[in-house]
């Protein structure tokens, strides 16, 4: 049975949808990955679209975007015949949400070190921890140093929240990378950006084996 990686976040704009893409692009060269896109903005669709152009230079993977009431099924039927299913989620806690929190043996809340983000970032781990799902906040994109960042760390230590170690910058590579339907790690696979992700998919697979 697969090991099931749920991206969350009831806040817009927090690089959900990059983290999930980057995530399974790294993963497909030695596992088989499944993406489930139940984002009503479609945008990990689109970038798999891209994707399916450029099969001869990049890692294939199998792609769905099945939601509502055959969720459960679809997410059970994924799980079977991969090694690891990401699963790009609404930007708003709805059933598909619940589901795909409740399904997942990981849920990954990326986060700009900012109060709006964080607030949201709130509700979302609740939800994982009412599930009984291991939740841990990432910064995505993050300035490498800043004041903004230094107080979002501390306010997240203060108030006792899991937050991964490994961070992702801020980075052009990772946008460019997304644009034509690859990962960094594909697309510019000596980048410190690529080293981030290496770093981060590393503290990941321990958590979750």
């Amino acid at each position: 049975m697969a090991l099931v990686i749920t991206v969350a976040q009831r806040k817009g704009g927090a690089g959900k949808t990059m983290l999930a893409a980057n995530l399974a692009a790294a993963l497909a060269p030695t596992r088989r990955v499944a993406l489930l896109d139940i984002d009503p903005q479609r945008s990990l669709t689109r970038w798999h679209g891209l994707r399916k152009e450029r099969l001869r230079q990049a890692a294939a993977m199998s792609f769905s975007d099945l939601s509502g009431w055959r969720l459960a099924a679809e997410l059970d039927r994924l799980r079977r015949g991969h090694d690891v299913v990401v699963v790009d989620s609404p930007p708003q806690i709805d059933t598909d949400a619940r589901l795909a929190i409740r399904g997942a043996d990981l849920v990954l809340v990326p986060l700009q070190p900012s109060p709006p983000d964080l607030w949201a970032a709130r509700d979302t781990l609740k939800l994982a921890a009412a599930e009984g799902r291991t939740a841990r906040l990432v910064l995505n994109p993050a300035p490498t140093a800043s004041r903004l960042r230094s107080q979002g760390e501390a306010e997240i230590a203060e108030g006792g929240l899991a937050l991964l170690g490994c961070a992702l910058g801020n980075r052009a590579t990772f946008a460019t990378a997304f644009a034509q339907g690859l990962g960094v790690s594909e697309a510019a696979p000596k980048s410190r950006a690529a080293a981030e992700l290496d770093a981060l998919l590393a503290e990941v697979m321990a958590l979750i084996g």
